[in-house]
């Protein structure tokens, strides 16, 4: 119905006017303001008059700001309106709750916040904060301030508002566990022991000496918005929303009766049935929105009075009374009722007059009495009080001199008129007296409109009584149920029911929500004398009745068949009790009372007085009554809703939380009930829900897919019929929405697709790519029911990620501004920079792995594919730079290392395309590489052994695989002119031992470096890798075989210059000699070995073999020259002794004159002096040979073989010799011989085996024969020296 002030065609025009704002405000634009209409042909014409002015500029910018201001007002009045029913939502609702399982969205970052971060972090790096931690959390920390921190596509999304303190720690939380299960492990500390501490002074750097994340009370506010909000607060977030001003709230507010129950309930029951009777309308002129099928039609009738039926149910559901549950039936009949507004008598559910009991509460509140004269002071008085037909009560005792209680006693009653009787007492003294002596009563009638503060009461004394004028003060306070609406005396007079006109009192009581019964009652009674249900009633005002006597001002309900007239006493009531049955009925038509009519008798009004009236005043002279009084069935809710989620959109983007687009759960909780309350359509909701959040995201915003899937799954299958919300019906323009939402939606997961690292970096928000993938699966499918081939979604994934490898390059380039160096800088420079590069491609490469590979898991090969189209344009870059490099440049060689590291173990990449590339072109420079090596190697031994000195110099060998080897220089091309090797000052203090030569240790120390080498590049294909270590194998036996001959030679050189007496000292370029193949025999299962299982394995063994073998022989050769050379001078010394044998002259001659020269002078004893001096050589050999060769089991050969042929010497000389006794001088030289040899060689470890041989045996024997022929002849010739074994003896 119209609002009476304004005529029809006025307000249709109104209507049509504000109906057309709201489709242009939602047909798209800005979100914050709606454009203006077009302008007619009068202003047209207007303007083109006002062109000829001699200011138009002037004049343009002069429409331009009235069309500015023309605009704002549109919009302003707009929201307003919009305002107005999402303020009856919130006060009222009754289809929506406020979610509570909504995921709890994290306080977002700000730039100024992250930058005080970076400084934190900084901070604890530069030593500038107090906490302790070790070096592996250091690293950790740097790693993550240069990588994550820096970066900025992290600076990106903080500024996009989609990244919260809880994405930092989780970044954080996630690389040191990969750092922290790499760790060994500890006995006693759990690696979970060392993340917990880690991530605890991760907490301490992140908060500083403040917890910047803890604002002051804005932001404490502000948190409240994730959590349940009160009516007060969802007002206030939509105020700011609508930019709506706390003024205009309150006047709305106050007009609407926002705080009253019953308004709002009644005002529901207006609505809906407004939308029934449009539906009725619709259905009768055949005017339906456009739809897929003509037969929808009809459906969406039904739709429509489903809805409605719902609704209703839900408006019933709410709990009003206290009447029996068969007034439930009385909504769910209607709503089944499919002709909605023509219902019959038939179908109504009759009332009986016990189901509209009430249940009143009283407090009665005794004060004090006045006026008590008749008895003495001293005696005791007292009160009862009681609500006939309940209990009685009693207040304490008082003396007569100061009757005062303020006692006060409940009571419940069902009587809505109940009769109160409070009495006085005083104790009878007598001693027959059964009963105290009644002083006074009073009789109370009172209703729930009676004045609740205390007042006097004249009391009705006994006759004779000397009180008479007797009062007692007291108060009778009777509430108001919630069931009652109102309740008063009025005059009644009916067809049906009140057939006499007379006054009665009556009580508007509501069972139900669709259920009200006028009532009237009787004193004492609790059930109504008389009742009527005001269903199909309509109440209006009415003109006075002359025919009829008592009441003034008239009123009357009327239905078809019944007319009930109602009259009050005063205009104040009547309004009031209009106001109540206008709200019971669920009329359209607002009842108003007529002009004179309309000025309030305030006078006399009691403390209930509605001030609705007032308010609605105050709200017409503010412009708010055309927007209170609007027919919201007039409107298009579905443009208003796209306005209301627009602008609560873009309010909760730019609030304090990381919502990613979710609402929340307050917000959730308004558009749910204004959806349900105003019939906006679900796939309506969804797709103006997907517009808005398409658009937010090409701008840079960060939305959750999984929102995104969740509303187009809605529209997507309500759009192929599958009634997601029960809704059947699918119109043109949704259909057509769709397939453009369709289309922008798979333009939009396609471009994040390709940005992945920049739509989502380091794998932030969790599961976000994960989820794009899953919609695009879902957007690319034809219908719901039909699944897309899987070859289809891998195909356009595989589109997308070839897109994404050249942005990513494209970008990194741009990072690393390569491409100015590239064209101007020099090889070196070049070279420096690719590698440079690499380091980066590498870490793309990783951080794809390690934050995206997870959501790629359908398809690990098309991360792989996009992988070797990102290292592809790296190879353009890599190729310029190596072909720019000089010829024989080495320098090139780390950057196959780090490339080849990181590909192969990588199981995708290993031996890919770009991989296969980076072989191609290394294998030429190390075929190359290794050919100068190998031919500057040999000449080295050529050139060291001509020129060699064979002094002993520090080895380096044995500990290579200890210390970083240092680079092997480039290679000339002049080879001859390579310097040998010399040792590195650095490597020096490292070791202590003498070994070999310099010419051998250059030798192993290159044949070693260059293995290293060659195996720290893991040549990847395995051919390849063989035929390399194959043939470094086969290089090191061929350079150690020419290395073993050379020195067998010059070893054997050297020996023969050297003399054969016992002045033979052996030098130590022999024994450094010697060293050189014993370094050789080590060096050999080093460098000559392959590794087991190989190819050709036992070929190989063969091989080598032969160069253990030639080191073996050449090392019993050495031996055995070098026993000859010294056993040589033990002949010399017994070729001396010869010339002692018996029968020679020279025997004769030095006996003789030893003889006679020993009897006047001591004689040297003679032959000792050559004793010592052999044993002398001996031992001193022996030590250097101890010290100056470094194998032990050569050592004892070499020992073994010496002593086994001098003792086979001495034996031989001996044997020669059987016949002839041997010279005193003979046999104590050879005794001391003898014994010294042997004690020297076990000494140096001869085994006893050896020493005690048949030889030893031999000598031994004959050498004790000798000295007991002696001691028979001659007992102090030999002087003490004795075969015997002695300590006693010089040594």
């Amino acid at each position: 119905m119209l609002d009476p002030s304004s005529s029809e065609e006025e307000s249709d025009e109104l209507l049509e006017e504000e109906r057309r704002d709201v489709l242009v405000a939602a047909g798209g634009g800005s979100p914050r303001s709606l454009p203006p209409p077009p302008r007619d042909s009068r202003g047209r014409e207007a303007g083109a008059a006002r062109a000829a002015s001699p200011s138009p500029s002037v004049l343009s910018e002069g429409r331009e700001e009235q069309e500015r201001l023309q605009r704002e007002e549109r919009e302003k009045r707009l929201r307003l309106q919009l305002y107005v029913f999402i303020a009856r939502c919130i006060a009222h609702p009754f289809n929506a709750r406020q979610p509570t399982d909504m995921a709890r969205r994290q306080q977002k970052l700000n730039k100024q916040q992250l930058q005080v971060l970076k400084e934190r972090f900084q901070a604890f790096l530069n030593g500038e904060t107090q906490i302790v931690a070790d070096e592996a959390f250091c690293n950790a920390v740097r790693s993550y301030y240069e990588v994550f921190l820096k970066s900025d596509r992290v600076a990106r999304m903080v500024h996009s508002g989609g990244c919260s303190a809880s994405d930092f720690r989780d970044v954080f939380k996630k690389n040191i566990e990969k750092r922290v299960r790499s760790l060994p492990e500890i006995d006693g500390l759990s690696k979970e022991t060392v993340l917990s501490s880690w991530l605890a002074k991760y907490d301490a750097i992140y908060r500083g000496e403040e917890d910047f994340c803890k604002q002051p009370n804005r932001m404490a506010i502000s948190a409240v918005s994730e959590l349940i909000l009160s009516k007060e607060q969802l007002y206030e977030m939509f105020q700011q929303i609508l930019g709506i001003k706390k003024l205009e709230h309150q006047l709305i507010y106050n007009a609407c009766q926002l705080d009253n129950g019953d308004e709002q309930a009644a005002q529901i029951r207006r609505e809906l049935d407004g939308r029934l009777q449009l539906a009725e309308q619709m259905a009768r002129e055949r005017k339906f929105p456009k739809f897929v099928a003509r037969e929808m039609e009809n459906m969406y009738i039904e739709e429509l009075r489903s809805s409605v039926n719902l609704l209703m149910a839900n408006l019933e559901s709410l709990p009003v009374s206290k009447g029996g549950p068969e007034f439930k039936l009385q909504k769910l009949k209607r709503s089944q009722n499919s002709a909605f507004l023509d219902i019959g008598d038939e179908n109504e559910v009759q009332l009986s007059k016990s189901d509209v009991v009430l249940s009143f509460t009283l407090e009665i509140v005794i004060m004090e009495v006045q006026g008590l004269k008749s008895v003495a002071p001293n005696r005791i008085v007292y009160c009862t009080m009681e609500v006939e037909g309940g209990e009685k009560l009693q207040t304490d005792q008082a003396e007569a001199s100061r009757p005062q209680w303020g006692t006060q006693g409940d009571f419940t009653t069902t009587h809505p008129r109940p009769v109160v009787k409070v009495k006085l007492f005083t104790e009878s003294t007598g001693v027959l007296a059964l009963e105290d002596k009644e002083l006074g009563r009073v009789v109370l009638y009172p209703t729930s409109n009676s004045p609740k503060s205390p007042d006097l009461h004249k009391m009705i004394v006994p006759k004779n009584s000397q009180d008479s004028d007797l009062k007692i003060k007291l108060a009778v306070r009777m509430d108001k149920p919630p069931h009652m609406k109102h309740c008063g005396y009025l005059y009644a007079l009916g067809q049906k029911v009140w057939k006499r006109w007379k006054k009665r009192y009556f009580v508007l009581v509501q069972v139900s929500q669709y259920t009200f019964a006028m009532c009237s009652y009787r004193e004492k009674k609790s059930e109504p004398q008389e009742l009527m249900q005001l269903e199909g009633y309509t109440v209006d005002y009415t003109a006075p009745h002359t025919g009829l006597q008592g009441g003034r001002m008239f009123f009357n309900a009327v239905k078809e068949g019944d007319t009930v007239i109602f009259a009050s006493d005063d205009e104040q009531d009547r309004i009031l009790w209009v106001q109540a049955m206008y709200r019971a009925t669920g009329q359209s038509y607002k009842p108003v009372p007529a002009s004179q009519a309309q000025k309030m008798n305030l006078k006399g009004g009691n403390a209930n007085t509605d001030i609705s009236p007032l308010y609605t005043d105050r709200g017409q002279k503010h412009g708010m009554d055309e927007f209170i009084s609007a027919n919201p069935c007039k409107f298009d809710h579905a443009s208003l809703f796209r306005l209301l989620q627009r602008q609560t959109l873009d309010h909760r983007l730019n609030d304090s939380y990381s919502c990613l687009g979710w609402f929340s759960p307050g917000q959730v909780f308004v558009l749910d009930e204004y959806c349900a309350r105003y019939g906006v359509r679900g796939c309506h909701r969804h797709l103006c829900y997907l517009d808005e959040l398409i658009e937010y995201s090409e701008n840079g915003s960060v939305i959750d897919p999984t929102l995104l899937h969740y509303s187009f799954a809605f529209c997507a299958s309500h759009v192929h019929g599958n009634r997601p919300d029960g809704i059947g019906t699918v119109s043109v323009e949704e259909k057509e929405r769709f397939e453009e939402i369709k289309d922008r939606l798979s333009s939009l997961l396609e471009n994040q697709i390709s940005h992945f690292r920049y739509c989502f970096p380091f794998g932030r928000p969790e599961g976000a790519l994960k989820a794009t993938l899953s919609l695009l699966e879902r957007v690319l499918m034809k219908d719901i029911a039909t699944p897309i081939p899987a070859e289809e979604v891998k195909k356009v994934v595989r589109k997308c990620l070839e897109k994404a490898a050249l942005i990513n390059y494209t970008r990194l380039t741009e990072y690393a501004k390569i491409e100015e160096t590239m064209n101007q800088a020099t090889p070196a420079r070049k070279l420096e920079e690719v590698l440079h590069l690499a380091e980066l491609c590498i870490e793309v490469l990783q951080q794809n792995e390690e934050h995206h590979s997870e959501a790629f898991a359908w398809w690990p090969e098309l991360l792989a594919e996009h992988a070797e189209k990102f290292l592809s344009l790296y190879s353009v870059d890599m190729d310029s730079a190596l072909q720019a490099q000089p010829q024989d440049s080495w320098d090139s060689f780390p950057l196959f290392q780090l490339l080849n590291n990181a590909l192969r173990n990588d199981t995708l990449l290993c031996n890919g395309k770009f991989h296969k590339h980076l072989q191609e072109i290394f294998v030429p420079m190390v075929v190359r590489y290794i050919d100068l090596m190998e031919s500057s190697i040999a000449q080295s031994i050529h050139r060291g052994l001509e020129q060699e000195s064979w002094q002993p110099v520090k080895s380096i060998t044995n500990s290579l695989p200890n210390v970083a080897l240092p680079k092997v220089p480039s290679l000339p091309l002049n080879l001859p002119q390579i310097p040998s090797f010399t040792t590195p000052t650095w490597m020096t203090s490292l070791y202590d031992s003498t070994n070999g030569s310099a010419t051998s240790e250059d030798l192993f120390w290159k044949l070693d470096a260059l293995q290293m080498f060659v195996f720290d590049l893991h040549w990847p294909e395995p051919e390849f890798a063989h035929h390399l270590e194959q043939r470094l194998k086969l290089m090191a036996t061929d350079m150690i075989e020419a290395c073993v001959k050379r020195t067998r030679i010059a070893f054997e050189v050297k020996l023969q210059k050297i003399n054969k007496s016992t002045d033979l000292r052996i030098p130590s370029s022999l024994c450094t000699m010697f060293n050189v193949l014993v370094d050789a025999k080590k060096q050999t299962a080093k460098l000559c070995i392959l590794e087991a299982g190989q190819e050709f394995a036992s070929q190989w063994q063969q091989y080598h073999s032969k160069i253990d073998d030639l080191i073996e022989e050449t090392v019993k050769e050495i031996i055995s020259l070098l026993v000859s050379k010294v056993v040589s001078v033990l002949e010399g010394v017994l070729s001396k002794l010869s010339r002692y044998d018996e029968g020679t002259f020279f025997s004769s001659l030095v006996s003789f004159t030893v003889k006679a020269a020993a009897k006047y002078v001591d004689v040297p004893k003679p032959g000792m002096d050559l004793a010592d001096t052999y044993i002398m050589f001996v031992r001193q050999n022996q030590d250097i040979l101890r010290e100056k060769v470094n194998e032990e089991m050569y050592i004892e050969k070499l020992f073994d073989q010496w002593y086994s042929n001098s003792m086979k010497v001495i034996c031989m000389w001996l044997a020669d010799r059987l016949d002839v006794q041997l010279h005193i001088y003979q046999l104590k030289t050879l005794i001391k011989i003898v014994k010294k040899t042997y004690r020297d060689f076990r000494l140096q470890g001869v085994l006893e085996g050896t020493l005690n041989s048949k030889t030893y045996d031999t000598v031994h024997s004959r050498l004790t024969v000798e000295e007991a022929t002696v001691s028979v002849t001659d007992a102090g010739g030999l002087q003490g020296i004795t075969m015997k074994d002695s300590d006693e003896e010089e040594g």
